[in-house]
């Protein structure tokens, strides 16, 4: 069993950014900016967004954190996300989800400028995603074909099965498995909520993705012996023996799954770390103008 090591290949990943963020300004070029919108104090999303903005610290890139109070209102938002639409100087603009209720996050989506887009949940980049057509990868499954990729794991031909169908992590992963590129030309099963008897689907997969949030819903005769098992999962669970308090756990039973797994990604130290760096990639490729001229 090989742990799939998420942290190691982050790193290397904001590495390989940073290098190439040195030798643009080296030739007189501008950093890649990435604007972040935060609306209200979720302790979760605060933290989420202060790891993205020291992240770009680290590679050398700009960035501004706009933080607004949940009593903005939607009209307020939707005018500063179409400020920052105009700004030339910004390369790429997340808005951390979820927003407040009074706030169509739909609309929020609708109004950003997708060529500004780096989460790649605008319809524009969801559509070109499916189309097969350069776009930007929501960052989650974006990581996890660099997992896939730079661990050298065959997908061709392979059942992948996806327990999950969110537009941030299932769906966009069984579109980019499916795909005729490597990583990618598998046989793709989606598995949800409503799927009878998971258990058999499950022990079909040469490649499981599981991205629920239901800790330990993958049991060790729910996996075949040999799977490459990717767990997105990340809840919060009880812990006495913590001083906080709490752990995180993942959606796999890690410690009875992994003896039969060739693969298995650890919770925390995963797809996790990865999330944030697939972000900087697809800011910098804005910047490059890579994607949209």
């Amino acid at each position: 069993m090989t742990l799939l090591d998420g942290k190691k290949t982050s790193e290397a990943i904001q590495s390989e950014i940073a290098a190439e963020v040195t030798e643009i300004k080296a030739k007189g070029g501008k950093a890649p900016h990435l604007a972040a919108i935060l609306v209200g104090k979720d302790g979760g999303s605060m933290t989420y967004v202060n790891n993205k903005v020291l992240a770009c610290e680290r590679v050398g890139f700009a960035s501004t954190l706009l933080h607004y109070g949940d009593d903005i209102t939607e009209e307020a938002l939707l005018t500063k996300i179409k400020e920052i639409n105009e700004n030339p100087d910004i390369d790429g603009l997340i808005v951390q989800l979820p927003l407040p209720k009074h706030i169509s996050s739909d609309k929020v989506l609708e109004v950003m400028d997708y060529k500004k887009d780096v989460d790649g949940f605008h319809p524009v980049n969801v559509g070109r995603m499916v189309a097969g057509l350069p776009a930007y990868l929501p960052a989650t499954p974006y990581g996890i074909m660099q997992l896939l990729e730079r661990y050298n794991i065959d997908t061709k031909g392979k059942h992948c099965v996806v327990v999950g169908r969110s537009n941030i992590v299932g769906t966009p992963i069984s579109i980019l498995m499916s795909k005729c590129t490597l990583p990618g030309e598998a046989t793709v099963t989606i598995c949800h909520r409503n799927t009878v008897d998971l258990a058999s689907h499950t022990r079909q997969a040469d490649i499981l993705i599981v991205a629920v949030g239901k800790p330990g819903l993958i049991t060790a005769d729910m996996v075949k012996e040999g799977a490459v098992v990717i767990d997105v999962g990340t809840t919060r669970v009880t812990d006495a023996t913590r001083e906080r308090g709490w752990r995180l756990r993942g959606d796999v039973d890690f410690e009875n799954v992994a003896p039969k797994c060739s693969y298995i990604t650890p919770v925390p130290g995963g797809v996790g770390p990865l999330t944030i760096s697939m972000l900087l990639k697809n800011t910098l490729r804005a910047a490059k103008k890579e994607v949209y001229s």
